[in-house]
């Protein structure tokens, strides 16, 4: 049987760029509340203020050397940064971004001043090896999009964690992302490529009712921070962000490495009668583990065999060998393969993992799979002239 195969890597990028411009505009806004315990804004406005290279701060007649991912202010600033009535409320929200292994603290001064530092800022930014001053309201910083997730689990997520949330999750442009021609559309990256999204989901991620999703999505909708784009029935709405590509420049919002670049194919693929594979073969079946469709009956037209299937992924892991994808190379490398269509679909859609025992981050690739009619078969098998269109498209 010959296939016309699709590969397409699944890149999830780690870090969102963040204008500290934006940081500062967000935080002027006082109209947007804050009184949340998901702590968010709070561990992006002390990132907002890290250095990004070596530094002197003078306060009260002593200098302090600042290095990169840290900062020296006073307790007072931390207050109104953070909107406390107290300076001991500011404290606490310190005290718990250090329990969680976000920052560590010192207090100096005669505990007037407070010494931050930004855990694992070096993994995710670079630090300059030169002492200079750094501005605090212009240019950007690179935030892990995990601690995203990780802080709005946490609790309630207020509405300035909701809008950092919305914010750091936009996509625009990208083919694999519906709607995202059309403007920086909201994505949770739930693998599906589709934006929609209902109250109900979003209730639960932030911790609140959908009362209360439905009250901040329109006043956020109204303030110009987003356009709400819902549809009838349950599909659910899409969410656009509104002066994301001016604050943002979200076309490269993203630091991509190496490793990332994603890679697509499209290759012919045969799979022989006999399927028995040489000893010397890097692949074994016992590395592959194929999950099967609800409602596949093996046998049954428009399904492929496991056998079949493991061929294909065999096929694949030369493939991505010789692009330089080393793990396939690995006899201790697992693939997984897990259906994403119906077996009565012409073009048969896999997703296909690809882990390391060694705990690396696993390649995520999407596979197509499309039948090669011959064209004596496809002749033969045609009622009409209609359905020759079709093939010859097809093909």
């Amino acid at each position: 049987m010959d296939y016309q195969l699709e590969i397409k890597q699944i890149v999830d990028y780690p870090r969102c760029r963040i204008y500290r411009e934006f940081i500062r505009s967000l935080m002027e806004d006082r109209d947007i509340r804050t009184n949340g315990s998901s702590y968010l804004f709070y561990y992006m406005t002390l990132c907002s203020y890290a250095n990004f290279r070596s530094s002197y701060r003078r306060i009260e007649g002593i200098s302090y050397l600042v290095g990169p991912g840290e900062w020296i202010c006073k307790t007072s600033e931390l207050s109104e940064w953070f909107r406390t009535r107290f300076q001991h409320q500011a404290l606490s929200i310190l005290d718990f971004l250090q329990e969680q292994n976000y920052i560590t603290y010192t207090k100096l001064g005669r505990n007037h001043l407070i010494k931050f530092t930004i855990n694992g800022w070096k993994q995710h930014n670079t630090a300059l090896d030169y002492n200079y001053p750094c501005l605090k309201d212009v240019g950007f910083f690179f935030f892990p999009v995990a601690a995203v997730h990780e802080l709005i689990s946490m609790g309630k997520c207020s509405e300035m964690d909701i809008v950092l949330d919305l914010w750091v999750h936009a996509i625009y442009n990208d083919r694999q992302v519906q709607g995202s021609e059309l403007g920086p559309v909201v994505y949770f990256r739930n693998a599906t490529g589709n934006p929609l999204t209902n109250f109900s989901d979003l209730a639960l991620r932030w911790g609140i009712s959908k009362s209360t999703v439905s009250r901040i999505l329109s006043k956020l909708q109204d303030k110009k921070y987003l356009s709400l784009v819902s549809f009838t029935g349950r599909h659910g709405s899409v969410i656009y962000l509104c002066s994301y590509l001016s604050t943002m420049f979200g076309i490269s919002d993203v630091m991509i490495d190496k490793e990332e670049i994603s890679m697509t194919f499209q290759v012919p693929i045969h799979i022989p009668e006999d399927l028995s594979l040489p000893e010397t073969e890097a692949i074994q079946d016992e590395q592959i583990t194929i999950m099967e469709a609800e409602g596949c009956v093996s046998g049954q037209a428009g399904c492929v065999s496991k056998p079949h299937m493991k061929n294909v992924v065999q096929k694949v892991a030369q493939i991505l060998a010789t692009q330089g994808v080393s793990c396939c190379e690995c006899p201790r490398t697992l693939y997984k393969l897990y259906p994403l269509s119906d077996c009565k679909e012409t073009d048969l859609r896999y997703s296909l993992q690809i882990v390391c025992p060694d705990g690396k981050m696993p390649y995520r690739f999407e596979l197509t799979l499309t039948p090669i009619i011959p064209p004596a078969e496809s002749s033969n098998h045609a009622p009409t002239n209609q359905t020759d269109t079709k093939n010859q498209e097809r093909r």
